[in-house]
């Protein structure tokens, strides 16, 4: 079976439901997306990771797992996820360690949390992304013609819209937060969010920051 390598996009959350978190993966060489539901914590791992300038005032679990790698020149090569059941995606890590490979089960969500620390590449199946991949279209297509026969493409809609009918929650646009807030404000917050440890609302908060300066 063909691996195709992924990217990730993003994650989409809810402002209604808590701990409804979407992973978002994107083929790296075209358009179709792999929604994956995660929790909170494993959201707030995942975004860190992302957020390059977010630093933990302490090391988080992954950090953690990162630091210990490092420091016994264990490297992850590139994650793999390998099995859709009932919904579940499961993925392995290949390591390696003194020339010798190993490979280990892991969570998606944990092991893309490590992929993103160690720069490793992510890949799945073909028959995976044939399964559970689904097209996101960011701007509205007049000419449907080519698309009525496929199920898994969404017409005139975004992807934070898409993502939202994904879990089932009202779109990100009808509700901001933040909006009430002034832009010092927002970095009062931003600070105390990274105090706090919660990156995931320090992540949505610099999002909003960088919309008040375009």
């Amino acid at each position: 079976m063909s691996l195709v390598r992924l990217t990730v996009k993003g994650i989409s959350y809810s402002h209604t439901q808590n701990g409804a978190y979407a992973l978002i993966l994107s083929e790296a060489v075209g358009e179709r997306k792999l929604p994956i539901v995660i929790g909170a914590f494993e959201a707030q791992a995942i975004a860190i990771a992302i957020e390059k300038d977010l630093t933990p005032p302490r090391p988080l679990t992954h950090d953690l797992f990162k630091t210990f790698c490092d420091r016994y020149f264990i490297v992850v090569k590139q994650v793999i996820i390998h099995k859709l059941v009932d919904g579940v995606f499961y993925s392995s890590i290949i390591c390696e360690r003194e020339g010798v490979e190993e490979i280990i089960d892991a969570r998606t969500s944990d092991a893309i949390s490590l992929a993103l620390r160690f720069n490793a590449p992510i890949f799945t199946y073909k028959n995976i992304l044939d399964k559970a991949g689904i097209y996101l279209r960011e701007q509205e297509i007049a000419d449907q013609t080519d698309t009525d026969d496929d199920e898994n493409v969404y017409e005139n809609e975004n992807l934070d819209q898409v993502i939202d009918e994904f879990l089932n929650i009202v779109p990100k646009e009808e509700i901001n937060e933040f909006s009430k807030f002034s832009v010092q404000e927002l970095n009062d917050m931003l600070e105390m969010a990274i105090l706090n440890e919660n990156y995931e609302k320090a992540a949505r908060l610099r999002d909003e920051l960088s919309k008040r300066n375009l």
